[in-house]
């Protein structure tokens, strides 16, 4: 008996508040993938307090991250801006030598109408170092977003690639194989002759590594990385360059990449899960013309290590109450492991930039002869709760705030800001990504023959506990 399946996604859009961290978190990874940068975060005690608290590194500690705290005097204008963040930067390069500083604009600047941008040319000649300014603040829909904004000032200074004279467009896209002096497995690796390709999206280094050798196994070459593990070694730019994103929260730095250095955007699904991974490498050697090979069998080989996750997971329902952007990839992989998805919440969908996500969650929900999940952005949490209430799923990823609240109703949760946090990407960091979902499941299962109100056996062999509250 065939089941027909709406092949339509239905988008909605509500007008809930964004429940959210603030953006200047990515201070948190961002200095520490940009190991020779100093990140100066320009606003008030409470910006302050919610890094300490958020990043949970002591001063004592000396981290590479510091608070240009606003006063009074700088709301009022009774102070003179420049002259305070001059003295700061100073003191910065005596004390740590960076090769960049950036500027964290947050709400108050925006507010106040600090020219932060007028300032940084001008102090950047005098003292020597460069300044960005990145405006990553509260005003976004997601956290995740400020690397997107650090990420897209950062690409204005990335230097412009350069062609040997003469080399026609015909010639940078024919496929020529190269060897490359590295020998595996008494053999020698050989990239095909193709244009520049640039990766962009902040990951550690091991990710970097491992997403750059699954392209090597394809003949392709990664040109570098933005951002790139030191100031000085961002990649060259320009008319002529690839340029391929790995998370999905990164459509102004593409926007960026593609309007003002004229670059070529690799519209791709996300390397998140093995079907994931395997469709960006797929999206990308064609462009170059070279035949993928091997990666089905990769893939299967991967599905089969997760088979013990996969029997947890297989028939159980989750919701997405939308947080950190990464909502529609969670999803589709999810959906291909065999969990049913009954709602994406997220805050804010680039349609266009997403394109080929949204085409393989599609294809993986037929592929899976299960409806498409709806898609809402924007979502009303009062209106959530209602949904869920009905739904009674047995999973909800959900920011922070919303988490105690549903677990105390009998709905497993999981922090949507532990996946930011966690390597997620590749082949081989699919096993952690249903860790972290199967954690809260299998705590569940845990509990099943305990009494929710008493917290002991339902036996009653050990002893009766007064209720917990």
């Amino acid at each position: 008996m065939s089941t027909k399946i709406d092949e339509t996604i239905t988008f909605e859009c509500e007008t809930g508040n964004y429940h959210t961290f603030c953006p200047i978190s990515c201070v948190s990874w961002l200095y520490q993938k940009i190991e020779d940068s100093f990140f100066l975060v320009v606003g008030t005690k409470t910006c302050g307090y919610f890094l300490q608290n958020a990043l949970g590194v002591m001063i004592f500690a000396e981290p590479r991250y510091a608070m240009a705290e606003l006063e009074e005097g700088d709301i009022s204008a009774h102070l003179n801006d420049y002259e305070e963040l001059k003295t700061l930067c100073i003191r910065i390069r005596k004390d740590r030598d960076p090769s960049v500083i950036i500027w964290i604009g947050t709400c108050t600047t925006e507010i106040i109408k600090m020219d932060l941008e007028g300032m940084a040319p001008k102090l950047e000649y005098e003292i020597g170092v460069p300044i960005l300014v990145a405006r990553a603040n509260g005003l976004d829909y997601a956290f995740t977003q400020g690397e997107d904004t650090v990420l897209a000032v950062m690409a204005h200074r990335c230097p412009e690639q350069e062609f040997p004279i003469g080399e026609s467009k015909e010639t940078k896209t024919k496929t020529k194989l190269l060897p490359f002096p590295l020998l595996k497995e008494n053999k020698l690796v050989e990239y095909a002759n193709h244009p520049p390709l640039v990766i962009f999206g902040s990951l550690p280094s091991n990710l970097v590594s491992q997403l750059d050798t699954e392209l090597r196994r394809q003949f392709i070459k990664v040109s570098g990385w933005l951002p790139a593990q030191r100031y000085a070694d961002l990649p060259s730019l320009g008319d002529g360059v690839y340029v391929c994103g790995v998370n999905p929260f990164l459509s102004r730095t593409a926007t960026t990449l593609i309007r003002r250095k004229k670059c070529e955007l690799i519209v791709a699904p996300f390397p998140i899960g093995p079907d994931g991974t395997r469709a960006w490498i797929e999206r990308i050697c064609p462009v170059f013309g070279i035949e993928a090979q091997s990666l089905e069998e990769r893939e299967e080989r991967i599905w089969e290590s997760l088979k013990d996750y996969l029997d947890l997971v297989r028939g159980k329902s989750v919701f997405f109450m939308g947080d950190n952007l990464l909502e529609i990839s969670l999803a589709r992989f999810l959906i291909r492991c065999g969990m049913i998805v009954y709602e994406i919440g997220i805050p804010y969908m680039d349609k266009r930039y997403q394109a080929a996500e949204l085409a393989l969650l599609k294809d993986t929900c037929i592929r899976m002869c299960i409806p498409i999940p709806r898609i809402v952005e924007k979502p009303d949490n009062s209106n959530q709760i209602r949904r869920m209430r009905e739904l009674q799923p047995d999973l909800a990823i959900t920011g922070m705030a919303h988490a105690n609240p549903l677990g105390a109703r009998g709905i497993g949760t999981k922090w949507s800001v532990e996946f930011t946090f966690a390597q997620i990407h590749g082949f081989a960091n699919a096993r952690d990504v249903l860790e972290l979902v199967t954690r809260p499941l299998r705590r569940n299962e845990n509990l099943d023959n305990l009494d929710r109100t008493t917290l002991v056996r339902n036996n009653n062999e050990f002893y009766t506990s007064t209720p917990m509250y």
